[in-house]
């Protein structure tokens, strides 16, 4: 939720970022709404005021006109109160409607088309053979099953199975070895700019439901056709592991000398794919339910842009150290979630697809969330703001895996593992079984 002085001192700039995500909002009648409630909340202030006069003036002479006039104040009180709790929830619903305000290095654009490639890494491979998709691969190895999934659960669901298993749990295990190890992070976090913070990531495995007004003061329930509902329990299934770890500080004041506060969640991930019929839904790219390590921060406001930039470093290093070629790309407002106020992507390449595809992202909220969820920092001068939030991810299987496989394929089908993997593995190949 944006500050709402914001909007009362800079209308147009509001209207105009809504209108680049592509988002309808009518701030003229949110406007009139704050007013109204504004108003409401001087009259208010005016009849407590006479009721207290009141008050005192009863307690050392008792006036039979002043105690009715007091009964009819505290009846027209509690009337006006009612009312004004009622216009600042009509208030808050459309408020919740805007749109974070994107940073000014945003591009503007209405949808992919507009994404600006901010820089390449690595080179696309090129075989000397006909190369497969993680598909046929995965079916001619024996480590991806979606024919008995789909007998027992339906469409883009999936088993991994083998040595695909054991690969997963070494990129699990790799990526929380690197993002609880302060060395390695002083080395990113320098590069981001001398001296900034290396604080290592707190490993979480966070709750995969969450309830539904928790989930909306994250600003992360829409598209509600998306998401997995319980109606029984009232709760919503997680579409990633930052959905409940953003909200860990909920009505909580941080001190700034705890800043940053930075963890790492593994979970599994729920999504519906409303939308996508028939787009890819070959494989295990696009499916309802998928392993996902991400990152959620906490930082004061002046810090949260070196955040991201910070998490995208960490992005690329875990990109690099696997050896896969990839893109970072800046996404354009009309791409960006609404929460968004700037969102960086890295697309990997898949050579089944001759194409990069975006196996990562990197949200920076400002103080959207942190607004809604009122968790604030106090700072040394005793001064107390919304911290500023962020989210990225670390690795996102299966996608991950897609593009290991894809990638480091061999003329016999089998995948060589990663070096930096290998000795989470304790094997260098998936070969088939009778090799």
């Amino acid at each position: 939720m944006i500050d709402i002085r914001l909007l009362r001192e800079n209308p147009k700039v509001v209207q105009k970022s809504a209108k680049d995500k592509g988002i309808d909002v009518n701030i003229d009648s949110i406007l009139n709404f704050d007013k109204k409630a504004h108003e409401l909340s001087l009259s208010i202030q005016k009849l407590r005021e006479e009721r207290n006069k009141l008050a005192k003036a009863t307690s050392s002479a008792v006036d039979k006109k002043d105690i009715e006039r007091g009964k009819k104040l505290k009846e027209q009180l509690h009337k006006e109160e009612k009312n004004l709790q009622k216009l600042n929830i009509e208030l808050q619903e459309l408020l919740y409607q805007i749109p974070n305000i994107p940073a000014k290095d945003v591009p503007v654009g209405k949808d992919e088309t507009g994404n600006k490639v901010i820089r390449k890494w690595g080179k696309p491979r090129t075989f000397d053979f006909e190369n497969k998709d993680h598909l046929d691969l995965g079916k001619f190895l024996d480590i991806i099953d979606v024919a008995h999934a789909a007998k027992i659960v339906g469409t883009r669901s999936y088993y991994l199975k083998g040595n695909l298993v054991l690969l997963e749990f070494a990129i699990i295990q790799y990526a929380f070895s690197v993002l609880t190890d302060e060395k390695i992070l002083k080395n990113i976090a320098d590069r981001i700019e001398e001296g900034y913070s290396s604080k290592p990531f707190i490993p979480v495995i966070p709750p995969v439901m969450i309830r539904p007004d928790v989930f909306r003061k994250m600003a992360r329930i829409d598209p509600q056709e998306d998401r997995y509902y319980l109606s029984k329990d009232d709760l919503f299934l997680t579409g990633s592991a930052e959905h409940t770890l953003g909200p860990l500080h909920m009505d909580e004041t941080i001190l700034e000398k705890d800043l940053p506060i930075r963890y790492v969640g593994f979970s599994t991930s729920f999504r519906r794919e409303s939308g996508t019929y028939g787009k890819d839904t070959r494989g295990i790219l696009r499916v309802h339910q998928f392993d996902k390590i991400e990152l959620e921060t906490f930082t004061t406001p002046e810090n949260s842009i070196k955040e991201q930039e910070f998490l995208v470093a960490i992005q690329e290093y875990l990109m690099q150290s696997l050896e896969l070629p990839y893109q970072v790309v800046m996404i354009c407002t009309g791409e960006m979630g609404g929460p968004d106020a700037r969102q960086v992507d890295i697309e990997t390449w898949i050579p089944s697809q001759k194409r990069y595809r975006e196996t990562h992202t990197a949200d920076l909220m400002t103080d959207y969330q942190s607004r809604r969820l009122q968790t604030k920092t106090k700072r040394k001068d005793g001064k107390t703001e919304f911290v500023h939030m962020n989210d990225a991810t670390a690795f996102a299987m299966p996608r991950l895996l897609i593009a290991i496989l894809e990638n480091y394929q061999q003329k016999d089908g089998s995948i060589i593992i990663p070096k930096v993997l290998q000795s989470y593995t304790n094997f260098a190949k998936i070969s088939p079984k009778s090799s």
